[in-house]
């Protein structure tokens, strides 16, 4: 009889609960679907003392990941701000696990580490939408895909390959899928419906609600001109250039962002962009000035201004307090 599938899930300080619990609760449930223990766990922190989740709820490891030994997986699950995450060691160990043929895996912010250790090379890979930029900022040339779930090499859930997803409700989705492929759809349907599930996601589909949803604006003119401001915050375009792809004149884009938005284009595009700043100030070490950069600020001066007035105080002093 093929053995227990044995997975280790390393929790970094701040873990997301969601994540974690979405992850581990359809390997329960297979096991008492199925019968038998077709899935084993055990929980890894970097030296073996508890992890606190975001929440403040503690798990207490089983070891500590330099001791974890006969794994067929392992899925590194982070949050809060990955990027302030920088242990050589831990990055070693999960360097020689994957040479090993350890299934590798990442949920929610768990991409940024394993693109920390160099196992994201030439590697499809995807992470909670709200860590991207800083990823990308750190690692311009990653495959990054904004789906759920991203499988990467063999999706048979053997040894080798790599298994991201963004996190929350994703991490069901991930795991379900899985189960699926190493036990059948019909294991991974009742697992589903364990769980209340009514409809599957697949892995290619998006994080977020559509454009329209998100802003719930209806007007084809303002979202065409919405999603350009999304795509285009480091080089910023001209409000005439917005308006042009639009298909409508400056004067009637800003009437429609004053009916739609209530705000003007200019302040609509410097909040989005103003935002951003404040994701990478809290979730990168880039230096203020490449921030205001990467936001379409030239002049470093401008942008502190700028981001005084919206949050109340200096970037350098959003810095000190992340």
């Amino acid at each position: 009889m093929e053995h227990a599938r044995r997975i280790g899930f390393l929790l970094l300080p701040d873990f997301p609960l969601m994540s974690y619990a979405s992850a581990i609760e359809p390997l329960r449930a297979a096991n008492v679907l199925a019968g038998e223990a077709i899935y084993q766990w055990s929980h890894l922190t970097v030296d073996g003392a508890p992890a606190r989740a975001s929440v403040g709820l503690e798990i207490v490891p089983d070891l500590a990941l330099e001791s974890a030994q006969d794994l067929d997986a392992l899925f590194v699950c982070a949050g809060g701000n990955p990027a302030g995450f920088d242990h050589k060691p831990t990055f070693a160990r999960l360097r020689a696990l994957a040479a090993a043929g350890v299934e590798i895996g990442g949920m929610s912010g768990g991409a940024f580490i394993l693109a920390r250790a160099g196992l994201l090379r030439r590697r499809r890979c995807t992470i909670h939408w709200e860590h991207i930029p800083a990823l990308l900022e750190e690692f311009p040339d990653l495959l990054l895909e904004r789906t759920l779930y991203v499988f990467d090499g063999d999706r048979s859930g053997g040894g080798g390959g790599l298994a991201t997803c963004a996190g929350g409700l994703a991490a069901f989705d991930m795991m379900v899928d899985l189960i699926g492929r190493r036990h059948g759809a019909r294991l991974a349907m009742a697992v589903g419906e364990w769980y209340l599930r009514t409809q599957s996601r697949s892995g290619e589909q998006p994080q977020r609600v559509s454009l329209r949803e998100r802003t719930r604006v209806a007007n084809s003119k303002v979202l065409k001109a919405l999603a350009l401001m999304e795509e285009r915050i480091e080089r910023p375009l001209a409000r005439g250039a917005l308006a042009r792809a639009a298909g409508v004149s400056l004067r009637q884009l800003e009437r429609l962002f004053a009916d739609h938005l209530g705000e003007t284009l200019a302040a609509h595009y410097l909040g989005l962009r103003l935002d951003r700043a404040r994701n990478l100030l809290r979730q990168t070490s880039l230096p203020v000035v490449e921030v205001a950069l990467a936001c379409g600020f030239a002049a470093s001066g401008h942008f502190s201004k700028r981001y005084k007035a919206r949050f109340g105080q200096a970037p350098s002093d959003e810095r000190r307090r992340s």
